[in-house]
C-alpha cells in the first residue's frame, strides 16, 4: 500500500513522519495481536492478583508520567466502581513529590505502572519508593519494551508481574500512539471483573471498529487538519476527560507547542476555560456512551455554535460528526482508544502542515522521547 492516512508513504518518509503514521494506522492490527497474547497472559496475571481486588483494604495505584499517567486516569474510576478495592490514578510526578498523601505503610498496595520504554527515571523511582515505604507492596508493570528497566524486574519473590504489549506497540516515533492504546486496553482486560474471554472478545471487536474508523475518518480528518489553527480544545466527561487530556497533549507534542491545546469537561468548560475560545480555535467534543452525559454534551455544543466564536466545533463518537455506528456493550473507558484515533491523526497532519518532522518535532532536543534531566531526591 503506497497511501497511508491520505498521504503517500514516501511523502511521510520525506518529511520525517513515516514511523508515526504507521504507528497510528497499525493499531487495529496491534489490538488483535494484543487480544491473542492476552488469551495466555490473563490467567497468569489473574493468578498474580489472586483475590486482592476483592479486599476493601487493598489500594491500587495506577501510575505513569505524561501520556502514561492519562492511561491510568482513563480507566481508574471504571475499575474503582467495579471492585471493593480502592483504585485511583496518581502520576509518578505527584507520587515522588508528595508520597505521604498517597501511600500508607499499613495498607496493602498494588502499583500498576504504565510505561512505553520502562526507562523513565520517575517510573523506576516510583517502584523503589513503594518498596521502601510500603512493606509487601506488589507491582504490575504494563510496558511495551522487554528490555526496559521495569520489564527486567522479574521475579522479586512473586511481588512483580510484567504484562508486555505486542512488539509493534513500542513506538519509534516521539509521540505515544500504539503504546498508549494497547496499555489502556490490556489493563482494562487484566483488572476487569468480567471473564477473560469476554475481555478478549471486546478487544477484537474494538479492533474491527478501529479498522472501519481509520478507513472512514482518514479523508475528513486530513481535510480538517489542512486548516491552520492556533488553539485546540478537547472536551470529554468521565473517563473521556482524561482522553481529552491525552488528545491535547498529542497536538502540543507533534506541533512542538505551535498549536496550543487544553482539555476540560463539557460542564466545567463554562466555568472560566471557555474564555480561551476565539476565532482561531477548534473545539472537539468526545461524545459519551452514556445517554445522560450526552445531554450535557449537546447543550454545550449548541451553546458554542450559537456563540459563533470558535473557528469550528465538532463531535467525535457514536452519532457524531466523526464517528462509527453505535455498538452496545462498551463503556467510555473502553471506547477512549477508538476515539483517540481521530486526535492522533489530526495532530500528525497539523505537524506536517507546520513543516515539522512528526517523528521528532523537537529537533533541538528540548523535549525528548524518554524524559531526561530528572534528578531523583530522597527525604
Amino acid at each position: 500500500m503506497t497511501q497511508l492516512l491520505q498521504r503517500g508513504r514516501q511523502s511521510w518518509s520525506d518529511i520525517g513522519g513515516l514511523a508515526t503514521a504507521e504507528e497510528i494506522a497499525q493499531q487495529p492490527a496491534v489490538w488483535r495481536a494484543l487480544a491473542t497474547s492476552l488469551q495466555t497472559e490473563l490467567p497468569r496475571v489473574s493468578a498474580f492478583l489472586c483475590d486482592c481486588l476483592r479486599n476493601p483494604a487493598q489500594r491500587v495505584i495506577l501510575t505513569g508520567a505524561g501520556s502514561s499517567a492519562y492511561a491510568g486516569e482513563i480507566i481508574a474510576d471504571t475499575l474503582d466502581a467495579a471492585w471493593p478495592a480502592s483504585v485511583r490514578a496518581v502520576p509518578t510526578t505527584s507520587l515522588l513529590t508528595h508520597a505521604e498523601l498517597y501511600l500508607d505503610a499499613n495498607a496493602p498496595t498494588l502499583l500498576v505502572s504504565f510505561a512505553r520504554s520502562g526507562d523513565s527515571p520517575e517510573s523506576v523511582a516510583a517502584v523503589e519508593l513503594l518498596r521502601a515505604t510500603v512493606p509487601g507492596a506488589r507491582f504490575l508493570h504494563v510496558t511495551c519494551n522487554p528490555d526496559g528497566a521495569l520489564a527486567r524486574q522479574a521475579g522479586d519473590g512473586g511481588h512483580v508481574c510484567t504484562l508486555l504489549m505486542p512488539a509493534a506497540s513500542c513506538d519509534r516515533g516521539f509521540a505515544m500512539t500504539s503504546s498508549f492504546t494497547s496499555m489502556v486496553l490490556a489493563t482494562l482486560c487484566a483488572l476487569s471483573p468480567q471473564p477473560a474471554e469476554q475481555s478478549v472478545a471486546q478487544v477484537n471487536a474494538l479492533a474491527a471498529l478501529a479498522e472501519q474508523a481509520l478507513a472512514v475518518w482518514a479523508a475528513p480528518v486530513a481535510e480538517l487538519a489542512a486548516q491552520r489553527v492556533g488553539r485546540v480544545v478537547y472536551l470529554g466527561a468521565g473517563p473521556l476527560e482524561a482522553l481529552a487530556k491525552e488528545a491535547a497533549l498529542k497536538i502540543l507534542e507533534l506541533t512542538a507547542g505551535q498549536v496550543q491545546a487544553m482539555a476540560n469537561t463539557p460542564l466545567g468548560f463554562r466555568h472560566g476555560p471557555k474564555a480561551a475560545v476565539n476565532g482561531d480555535t477548534l473545539v472537539v467534543l468526545f461524545h459519551s456512551a452514556k445517554a445522560l452525559a450526552r445531554r450535557y454534551d449537546s447543550d454545550l455544543l449548541a451553546e458554542l455554535r450559537r456563540d459563533g466564536i470558535a473557528a469550528r466545533c465538532l463531535t467525535v463518537g457514536f452519532g457524531a460528526d466523526i464517528g462509527v455506528p453505535a455498538v452496545e456493550g462498551f463503556s467510555d473507558a473502553w471506547l477512549a482508544p477508538l476515539w483517540l484515533l481521530m486526535a492522533q491523526q489530526y495532530a500528525l497532519h497539523q505537524s506536517a502542515l507546520l513543516g515539522l518532522r512528526p517523528d521528532n518535532p523537537f529537533a533541538g532536543g528540548t523535549v525528548n522521547r524518554v524524559v531526561q534531566g530528572v534528578t531523583i531526591y530522597q527525604e
